[in-house]
């Protein structure tokens, strides 16, 4: 990914969590002349305002894109890239349990299940 100026936030709104399938949408926004892909991504006109971007093969949502700006689903970057969010968009339908999720009792994958799991989802680079 290229040096500079990178907006990182977080998108409540309805179309962004239907397109998702979840309660808000991660973006990284790029200019979309900075973002180069390895085989072309499937698209699909969301709205008459954008388009979205997702993997032919597994599904995996992989960005929002509207003029000559890209903004990709920050789940679908490198595990150690680093995402923080600096705002939240759309907070008109931001769902109402969101606000709790920090003071949720935390816990890891056991292990015994991660280890008999064969993913069929592309390798992490």
């Amino acid at each position: 990914m290229p040096a500079g100026p990178k907006k990182a936030t977080l998108c409540h709104c309805r179309m962004c969590q239907r397109a998702s399938g979840n309660a808000f949408a991660p973006l990284l926004e790029l200019p979309s002349a900075d973002v180069v892909w390895h085989g072309a991504p499937a698209t699909w006109a969301s709205s008459s305002l954008a388009e979205r971007g997702f993997c032919a093969t597994c599904g995996t949502p992989l960005f929002y894109r509207s003029g000559d700006t890209t903004e990709i689903m920050a789940g679908s970057l490198a595990p150690d890239f680093t995402f923080t969010p600096t705002a939240n968009h759309g907070i008109e339908a931001r769902t109402p349990w969101v606000n709790h999720i920090a003071t949720l009792p935390d816990r890891e994958t056991r292990p015994e299940l991660v280890a008999s799991v064969t993913s069929h989802q592309s390798e992490e680079s």
